[in-house]
């Protein structure tokens, strides 16, 4: 059986870590709070998947180029994904102690979106791998397997986003006395 001061005892460091973030970066990209400009961070991020998708396609056949777009392709989600999480507040991932009822209910709602998209999305570049396998193809076997774990990358990818981005694209703009009190 667990041990559950022991659960008890992180949950609290949990929240207690995420309100010392919230309060650290709470002034960071005020420009970016407002829902239109989520948004384009959402859509974004959306684009680089998929070219992160892309990328897994092209390494199918070209291991020389390939490899290469993935890098750039990293670093374009790394820092989109950072700032949508910054001007969003994390709350997608916030623990629950830190959320009044109406975040937990939408946090909970869009994570079970997103463990959705997760299960679909990584079913496509699974059943992929599994009859490629089993197909005689004229394509480089290493090449195969580069591509459909590139593809399975970004499917849980996708997936551990969606939350944030489905909580940064609905969540209304926020109120005018939170706004001044931040600046």
């Amino acid at each position: 059986m667990a041990d559950t001061g022991l659960l008890e005892r992180y949950q609290d460091f949990r929240t207690r870590r995420f309100l010392k973030n919230e309060e650290q970066f709470k002034h960071w990209l005020p420009g970016w709070r407002t829902r239109a400009r989520r948004r384009i961070l959402v859509v974004t991020l959306a684009v680089i998947l998929g070219c992160m998708v892309a990328v897994g396609a092209v390494c199918l056949t070209n291991m020389r180029v390939g490899p290469l777009l993935w890098l750039p392709a990293c670093l374009a989600f790394m820092v989109t994904w950072t700032a949508l999480q910054i001007v969003s507040g994390r709350q997608g991932d916030a623990p629950r102690r830190a959320l009044d009822e109406w975040e937990v209910q939408q946090r909970d709602s869009a994570r079970s979106i997103g463990l959705t998209v997760t299960q679909v999305l990584t079913f496509v570049p699974a059943m992929f791998l599994i009859i490629s396998a089993s197909l005689d193809l004229d394509i480089d076997r290493s090449n195969l397997v580069y591509s459909g774990g590139l593809f399975v990358l970004t499917t849980l990818i996708i997936g551990a986003c969606s939350p944030a981005m489905i909580l940064a694209w609905t969540r209304p703009d926020p109120d005018t006395d939170d706004h001044e009190e931040t600046t």
